[in-house]
This record gives C-alpha cells, structure tokens and sequence, in this order.
C-alpha cells in the first residue's frame, strides 16, 4: 500500500483493560485503513470499543499492542512531546461535552490552538474569525461559551478543531447533547466538510450522521462486524471551509 494515499492506518490494534479474568478488549486487533478525504462514521452498541478506537486513531491513549500511523508517520511508538506535535499538526477533535474554555470568548476559544502551534497572533485571528463565519458565529464571536446555545458551543468546537487545517478530523458523539435544532445545523457543516474533501472519522449513535459518510463501520465487543461504502455521493473538492490562507 502507498502509505501517502491513508490518513490513517491500523494494523491489529489492540487496546485492553486489566488483567486475568477482568481483562477487557477494549479494541480487539482492528485493521484498518482510511485513505485522505474519507468520511467514516463508526456505530455500534454502547461500550462496543468506539470510543477508545477514536482515542487512539488520535493519539489521547497508547495501544497495549499493534502499529497505527496518521498521514504515513507511525505514532505508536511516539513519546508525549511526538504525540502533542502530531495532534497539534494533524488532528483536529471534537466532543461531545464541547470542552470549551469557560472564560475565552468564542474567538479565543477557536484561535487557541493555532497560537499554541506557533501560528502568529495575526494569522491565528483571521483563521478563527473567518472559520466563525463559516460556521454561521460570526456576530458570536466575541460572546463567553455560557451565553451561547448548545448548537452554537459545538460549532465553535468544530471551527476550533479545524483552525490548524488537520489532516483528519475527529468527533466523538457530536450530537449527542443538541436538540433537534442543533442538530439539523452541525449535519449541514459536517455535509459540508465531507464535500470539501476533509477526512472525517465520526464516532455516533446518529443514523443521520452515518448516512452522510463515504463509509459505515459497525463494532461490537472490540471488533469490527461490517465494513461497507456507502451510496455514491456527489463529488468533492478541497475548498470552503477548508480555504483558510495563513
């Protein structure tokens, strides 16, 4: 396989919990490869491994055992300070709680990472704002996480997980605490997203979110039990969202 064509790649990743017979197989020797710019969406029962798997594909906890490599680069074997360069440089993640900074505006909360990634004051600032007005925030901007409502924290989550354009995004449950509204809206910006040509692995209980995607993965027990492409969809490019300059 030409490792260039994959945003992600997994070779019999295992991830377990305890020992003896408490031992749980969290993620039980899954292979997988996601070539750049394919929606996947994972589903499956509660407790079935999906989030774990997300962490890992993300670099938030270590494999007990197999290879994983994002953009071509094997990040198993990565220290902490290798695996904060790849997140910051490669991933963008979103969740379920938002995990917003209380006392940063919705700007600041999007220019963040940009500046932790050694991005100027100026370009960090542009990229946050034109990504706010992407998203449909941008007379939010300068509102605190507290005066917006849930669709709106997880849009600003979303513009913030891509202020450093990364190779593949991330999102764990991303409707999971929006209302029907809300919903409705972040469907449109990941439709979006999809059609710009943005790898999207989205973990979800949402069949909505899952028809949207190139690909539906199905787990239980650790375990991948189906693997199939979606309908064709219309084709996509690399623009809109993803246009940010530097």
């Amino acid at each position: 396989m030409n490792r260039e064509r994959f945003a992600l790649q997994a070779h019999r990743l295992c991830k377990n919990h305890g020992n003896g017979p408490t031992l749980v197989r969290a993620v039980d020797e899954v292979d997988l490869a996601v070539p750049a710019g394919q929606s996947l969406a994972v589903m499956g029962p509660s407790g079935c491994g999906k989030s774990t798997l997300l962490h890992l594909l993300g670099g938030l906890e270590r494999p007990t055992a197999g290879s994983l490599r994002v953009g071509g680069e094997r990040i198993d074997r990565l220290g902490e300070r290798g695996l904060a360069r790849m997140r910051r440089r490669s991933v963008g993640f979103v969740f379920q709680a938002f995990h917003l900074i209380e006392e940063l505006s919705a700007l600041q909360n999007v220019e963040l990472p940009a500046l932790v990634a050694g991005a100027s004051p100026r370009v960090a600032r542009r990229r946050a704002a034109g990504l706010l007005d992407r998203v449909g925030l941008a007379k939010r901007a300068g509102h605190l996480p507290s005066a917006l409502s849930g669709g709106e924290r997880q849009r600003v989550a979303i513009a913030r997980a891509l202020v450093n354009e990364p190779l593949v995004l991330l999102a764990d449950e991303p409707t999971g605490n929006l209302d029907s509204t809300a919903t409705r809206a972040v469907l449109r910006l990941f439709e979006e997203l999809r059609a710009a040509g943005q790898t999207l692995v989205i973990v979800t209980h949402d069949e909505r979110i899952a028809a949207l995607a190139d690909r539906l993965i199905t787990m239980r027990d650790g375990a991948f039990v189906d693997d199939v492409l979606m309908p064709a969809a219309p084709a996509r490019g690399r623009h809109g969202l993803l246009n940010l300059g530097s």
